[in-house]
């Protein structure tokens, strides 16, 4: 209303105080968003004077070339500003993490085929009953075979839940900031990590990514810290910018690609090395033979000293523990070690 009055207020009460009144005194501050008077471009030309204007100028406000750049996503989206995108998915991770004081992570990967007990137990009853109404469909025979040792591995997945929550137990305890589980926000191992953190409350991230097909966050990372990116190497590079430690569960390619990544980072000191442990020795020995790489000269012998095996949620921690300790530098307070 006050607002309205100043528009309609006649022009002979208004007194240029200090202009033409001859006063010194400064004139009132004028509305920070009304005048009293419209400039001349607040209302478009009048088909009075062009009867074709209006259109001209309805297609000009439709134009993508009207939009301001930063809603304009046909623009954000075009191969010319990719370096723009690349610095706004470092900042927007960056900024959200800082907000909620996010300062050191547990990495876990794992394989995100690698499924909870009673899940995996269905799979394998539908293709028992399947194999055993074809028993000659040599396919569905190997299916059953893998689908079994899946099955097996859910052992993995009740670890890395377990680990999760030794981590979210520790998290308000851990010397220089708080610290918590960070996974790739899928299923699987990557699931198990962030319910585990769930279970007793604690904050979890997840970094999801962009993919052609459809890919669905797990339910058990923290909503504020649960982020998506498209580009690989962005997504990367937050997972290793506060890890504390990678725990790496049997997994597939993705889980080795961010493996072997952190792995060359420590061994070229790209990075100060970190607490790398490979769950499940039995299955690591067999998808990964570092001694050979040894024996090879293809790594030197101290790169071998770069990760050790565990084979409970319990000695993972304990190991990143001692790891610390022996660094001189405990992640946690002496009296707050045990889980």
């Amino acid at each position: 209303m006050p607002s309205r009055m100043l528009r309609e207020a006649p022009m002979g009460n208004q007194t240029d105080k200090g202009q033409s009144s001859g006063e010194t005194e400064p004139p009132s501050p004028p509305h920070p968003v009304e005048r009293r008077q419209p400039l001349p471009g607040e209302q478009p030309k009048s088909a009075k004077d062009d009867s074709g204007a209006p259109d001209v100028v309805k297609r000009i406000l439709e134009s993508p070339s009207y939009r301001e750049a930063a809603e304009d996503l046909d623009f954000l989206r075009a191969p010319e500003t990719r370096g723009v995108r690349l610095q706004l998915e470092y900042l927007k991770a960056e900024t959200l993490l800082a907000e909620h004081h996010v300062a050191h992570t547990i990495v876990v990967f794992g394989g995100s085929r690698i499924l909870e007990r009673d899940a995996a137990a269905r799979v394998v009853t539908a293709l028992d009953q399947a194999f055993a109404a074809d028993s000659d469909n040599e396919f569905l025979r190997r299916r059953l075979a893998i689908a079994q040792r899946v099955l097996e591995k859910s052992k993995y997945y009740d670890m890395a839940r377990e680990f999760g929550r030794i981590v979210g137990r520790a998290e308000p305890l851990a010397g220089g900031g708080r610290i918590v589980v960070m996974t790739g926000g899928g299923p699987g191992i990557m699931e198990a990590a962030n319910r585990g953190a769930c279970d007793v409350a604690a904050r979890s991230v997840g970094l999801n990514i962009t993919l052609p097909h459809e890919q669905y966050p797990n339910p058990y990372i923290t909503p504020e810290l649960c982020l998506r990116f498209h580009y690989f190497a962005l997504r990367k590079f937050h997972f290793v910018m506060r890890a504390r430690a990678l725990v790496a569960f049997p997994g597939g390619y993705g889980t080795m690609d961010e493996l072997f990544e952190i792995l060359a980072l420590s061994q070229t000191r790209k990075i100060a090395p970190v607490p790398v442990i490979l769950v499940g020795e039995s299955y690591w020995k067999k998808a990964f033979d570092p001694d050979f790489l040894v024996e090879e000269g293809v790594i030197d012998p101290e790169d071998r000293e770069l990760f050790w095996y565990a084979d409970s949620a319990e000695d993972i921690w304990q190991g990143i523990l001692r790891w610390y300790e022996m660094k001189g530098t405990p992640l946690l307070a002496r009296e707050t070690r045990k889980s």
